[in-house]
């Protein structure tokens, strides 16, 4: 099973309404949720740990889950409200305003982390998640408990405006990547966290210097490319589609990579220490296919196994 880790919560997307004026419609999301959904609706053993309110939209989350055959046993339930991102769009690209003081995922704490049985062969990080404590420090002592002998994926997906404390964050952020096999960036997560006037190519090698097996650099509509920490480096190119809008497009490229890497046994620490790049062009290449049929849609909307 692949354990997504992080934020579940509501996106409010504008709709017109019959006055006239934009209304907004509750859709499930979040980084993490999206990326859990995504490979539950690829046939992928999947499950989801976050904190999930027992309000409207919490359950509204968790019958999403269940409905992408997401197994929900690891989720940590309060009566603490669901975050709410208001989302603004502007030629089909997504900004946010977030509600998440005292959360039912933000107020999680480590000592309620479960602990993780064997079954959980893989651990995917990411998100606002990472950014908003106290969840971020318990998210952070989960993956350093359950971490190791277990395959780790990390997306920073880095928000600034969620960051209150740069330097805790960056070391928070180090030792997580430390302990990741692979490290997913854009890049402009890859300057914000290497902010020295060097070419992308040297902040990707001090990435890899830190610890992963596997860095995936993405740049929107240039595509990906993928590094291995041995020195070899492949080049995938985003899918061409009509673009609804790019809401979840990066967590289900996340979800595309993990599938078929799954797929072709390759989540292990063992076996992406070892990857070839053709396994990881291939692995990238599905990614993209993935995220292109999500991009086509309103939302975060992950296709099933059927329509790729």
């Amino acid at each position: 099973m692949i354990l997504c880790c992080g934020e579940a919560l509501i996106d409010m997307i504008p709709a017109p309404t019959g006055t006239g004026r934009d209304g907004f419609v509750p859709h499930s999301g979040g980084a993490v949720f999206n990326t859990a959904i995504a490979l539950g609706r690829l046939g992928v053993q999947t499950g989801m740990l976050t904190g999930l309110s027992t309000d409207m939209f919490g359950r509204q989350l968790a019958d999403a889950l269940k409905a992408s055959h997401v197994d929900t046993s690891h989720i940590v339930t309060s009566d603490r409200p669901t975050t709410l991102a208001f989302v603004r769009l502007m030629n089909g690209h997504a900004t946010y305003c977030f509600f998440d003081e005292n959360t039912a995922g933000r107020m999680l704490s480590a000592d309620v982390m479960p602990a993780l049985s064997a079954e959980v062969s893989a651990l995917y990080f990411g998100g606002i998640s990472l950014a908003c404590e106290p969840g971020a420090n318990a998210y952070s002592a989960l993956l350093e408990r359950e971490g190791p002998g277990r395959a780790v994926v990390l997306d920073p997906n880095i928000r600034p405006r969620f960051i209150r404390d740069i330097g805790r964050y960056r070391n928070r952020l180090d030792r997580m990547v430390a302990l990741a096999d692979i490290i997913k960036v854009s890049d402009e997560d890859l300057n914000w966290i290497q902010p020295e006037p060097l070419s992308l190519r040297e902040k990707v090698e001090i990435l890899l210097h830190k610890g992963p097996s596997v860095v995936i650099l993405t740049r929107g509509g240039e595509g990906a490319t993928g590094f291995l920490a041995n020195g070899a480096e492949v080049h995938v190119p985003a899918h061409r589609t009509e673009i609804a809008d790019t809401v979840g497009a990066g967590d289900t490229f996340n979800a595309g990579v993990m599938a078929k890497l799954s797929e072709l046994g390759k989540l292990t620490k063992s076996e992406l220490a070892a990857l070839s790049p053709a396994t990881l062009e291939e692995a990238m290449t599905h990614g993209a296919k993935v995220a292109a049929i999500t991009v086509s849609r309103v939302g975060a909307n992950p296709p099933w196994a059927g329509e790729l």
